[in-house]
């Protein structure tokens, strides 16, 4: 609207320069008419006295040129002013129709934020009316919490009243129990420590397998830490004998001799750490009760740290020594020597750090020989020292790592660098690389478990504050050992019995089991009635058998008879055609295997043994009378194994169907039973729903109210419970010192 005022108000401006330049345009086309006129009666004029004209000619052209150029001028101010005019009423068109579109867009818009207004002034009427009745049933629950609120505390008077009672009955009863005290417990060994040192603390057999765990993981590390330690010296001397001077070629000076010489020792130094931890990693079992007074282990890796120490105190001055004699060397260049000064340093502070951990390892083993050494009150603060020195001693081997590189990198530029001495630097680098790896596991597995260190290490007998002295914490180990042995002998094997939980479980197989009393009952009469057909059919082919064998040996009499004639005619076949003779023995071989088609034995065997007779000898005959015999034989073994097979699976496929028949009556019992638990349960899910909604805000205050005394009254009870408690354990302490 502001932009259509102040375009209307720029319209009325142009309207109003269009009407004055009318105007003007208007008195110059009169004066331009007066001038003509004016013209053509001079020009009549000058007809009559041309001779007057010719004298005064000069002055008309004059000023008719002068009128002329002013014509001109006003023409041209006449069609700027029609251009200014026309482009003027082309604008003011362009605006009213971008206007209008405008204003079409606008009116749009207007109409959709209505429809929004209208939409939105009835849904928050539709939530007003939802509100309004939430509101009603808030009011309803209200009603029914402050009802519920009033039998809360008819409950709190009831419970206060027990509370009351129980009071009285345990003051009476702890009353009993110190008089009972009194007169049965003559000594009770918690109030002295010395004697309390000797009691056997409570087994945290969890305790004892994290620090076992813990201590595994240490002596992990420690490994790595001594074989990287091995490296680096052994390394250490190989470099000593070549760079700067090499021993193959010339002589190295006295003080590289001895230097090399010491760290040939480091074996003899270092490999007592790893057998010290390892030692202490034995000592913690699951049996023991591992604190510092128990550890005496600890004291021996200190004493092996204490002589690793001296080993690096020993080769340190000849070490600072060798890098001063390697700077002095016309070899060494200036970014040369100023590494070799880095690592004159780095190694100073690593024999400091080395120096801090000795201090605390051997303050850990104090309490196991001198315990006033070191308070329980210390303990914590040794640990973070130890564990503030562990990330000393990993910041120092980077610094380290990184200066030996650099090193290397500028050993390698010299003209007169070997292999060797490549090969030499690169092992180094490798076990400083280690060395770094392996102290900031140590480092960052110290801090993690540096709680864990401080309680457990901490632990001691109940009631007292810690063990008098190594001696009776040996007491008090050898005590548990006893009593452990002691509960052993106690403990007698229960006789075998089956558990209530698997008993009921087995109760539902046994109803639908197989193994039923009339299952087997029936399946006993069945295999009574097999034993006595399989006794007949025994009896049969007894007889079958009997038989069989008078048969067989009128057949072999007559294969004796036959064959006295006929045997030079098979010799002679045997060994002009052999191949024929396996062609035969072949086919019978096959004849043999084939599977029986008849259901006599009998018959099957008198006919084929005289097919065989006619083409073997008597021990042939003999040898496959007797593969016969033991094929059928096989043959009836299998086919009796597949008839009580099929038995035996028909009888429990029959127990299986009875069972089967049972377990679907039960499974229909427990439906039944399992539909009216499930229309039970969907009754109350109903009305649990129809009683969740009631809520209200009002409520809320009262509710807030109500669960303050609630609290005020539990913080009371829970008082009140601790007393109880405490009575109790006082209570439970002196029926175990009167026992």
């Amino acid at each position: 609207q502001e932009q259509l005022k102040m375009k209307d108000q720029s319209l009325r401006k142009l309207q109003q320069e269009m009407d004055s330049l009318t105007f003007r345009n208007q008195q110059l086309a009169k004066r331009v008419e007066l001038l003509q006129d004016e013209l053509a009666l001079s020009e009549a004029r000058g007809k009559k006295n041309k001779k007057s004209v010719e004298s005064s000619s000069q002055l008309s052209q004059e000023q008719k040129s002068v009128f002329n150029e002013d014509l001109q001028k006003k023409i041209e101010e006449n069609e700027r002013l029609h251009i200014l005019f026309f482009e003027a009423d082309e604008q003011h068109k362009r605006l009213e129709a971008e206007l209008r579109s405008r204003l079409e867009l606008l009116e749009t818009d207007a109409a959709q934020h209505q429809t929004v207004v209208d939409s939105l002034t009835k849904k928050y009427t539709e939530t007003i009316e939802k509100l309004q009745n939430d509101k009603a049933k808030l009011e309803i629950k209200s009603q029914t919490l402050e009802r519920e609120a009033k039998d809360c505390r008819l409950r709190t008077e009831e419970c206060q009243q027990q509370l009351k009672n129980l009071q009285a009955a345990l003051g009476s009863r702890l009353e009993e129990s110190l008089c009972i005290i009194n007169e049965k417990v003559p000594f009770n060994d918690t109030r002295s420590s010395r004697y309390n040192a000797l009691n056997v603390p409570l087994h945290n057999r969890r305790n004892q397998l994290k620090l076992r765990d813990l201590a595994g993981q240490a002596m992990a590390f420690v490994q790595e830490l001594v074989t990287a330690l091995l490296n680096f010296h052994t390394y250490t001397e190989q470099k000593v004998q070549i760079f700067p001077i090499d021993s193959a070629t010339d002589i190295i000076s006295p003080l590289n001799q001895k230097f090399s010489q010491y760290l040939h020792e480091n074996a003899s130094y270092v490999r007592p750490l790893e057998e010290g931890m390892l030692h202490l990693f034995e000592s913690i079992t699951e049996d023991t009760v591992t604190v510092l007074e128990t550890t005496v282990k600890l004291k021996a890796f200190s004493e092996h740290l204490a002589s690793y120490l001296g080993f690096l105190r020993k080769i340190l001055p000849y070490q600072l020594k060798s890098l001063e004699e390697e700077c002095e060397s016309s070899l060494c260049t200036a970014a040369l020597r100023a590494r070799n000064m880095e690592l004159h340093r780095d190694m100073k502070r690593l024999t400091a750090v080395f120096e801090k951990l000795h201090t605390y390892v051997s303050l850990l083993a104090l309490p196991s020989t001198r315990p006033e050494g070191l308070l329980r009150t210390n303990y914590n603060s040794v640990f973070t020292n130890i564990a503030a020195s562990l990330h000393g001693f990993h910041d120092i081997l980077k610094d380290i790592s990184k200066h030996y590189s650099q090193k290397a990198a500028l050993e390698q530029e010299v003209p007169t660098a070997t292999q060797k001495l490549i090969t030499t630097n690169d092992c180094i680098l490798s076990s400083v690389a280690a060395l770094t790896n392996g102290a900031g596991k140590m480092a960052s597995f110290f801090s993690n478990n540096l709680d864990h260190f401080t309680t457990s290490l901490s632990y001691g007998p109940k009631g007292g504050a810690e063990f008098i002295s190594p001696l009776s914490a040996e007491c008090m180990l050898q005590y548990k050992k006893k009593a452990a042995a002691y509960m052993k002998s106690l403990k007698k094997p229960c006789a075998d019995s089956v558990p209530y939980e698997e008993a009921l479980a087995n109760r539902r197989v046994l109803l639908s089991s197989t193994e039923s009393r009339e299952g087997l009952a029936q399946q006993v009469q069945q295999s009574l009635e097999k034993i006595a057909k399989l006794e007949q059919e025994k009896e049969h082919w007894m007889l079958e058998a009997q038989l069989a064998k008078i048969k067989l040996e009128k057949e072999n009499q007559k294969l004796k008879n036959s064959l006295s004639g006929h045997l030079t005619e098979t010799i002679q076949e045997h060994s002009v055609l052999p191949n024929i003779a396996e062609q035969k023995k072949e086919t019978i071989e096959k004849s043999l295997r084939e599977p029986i088609k008849s259901t006599s034995l009998v018959r099957n065997l008198t006919l084929r043994v005289p097919i065989r007779v006619t083409d073997c000898s008597a021990p042939d005959v003999e040898s496959r009378e007797d593969l016969i015999k033991t094929h059928y034989m096989a043959r009836i073994a299998e086919l009796t194994s597949h008839l009580q097979l099929a038995d035996s699976k028909s009888v429990h496929f029959h127990a299986e169907c009875r069972a089967l028949a049972k377990r679907l009556s039960l499974a229909e019992k427990s439906k039944e039973s399992l539909t009216e638990e499930l229309k039970l349960a969907s009754q109350n899910i109903t009305r649990l729903q129809a009683s969740r909604f009631l809520c209200n805000d009002e409520l809320m205050t009262t509710k807030r109210s109500y669960e303050d005394q609630l609290s005020m009254m539990s913080d009371h009870l829970c008082s009140m419970n601790e007393t109880l408690t405490k009575q109790r354990e006082e209570i439970d302490t002196l029926k175990m010192t009167s026992k």
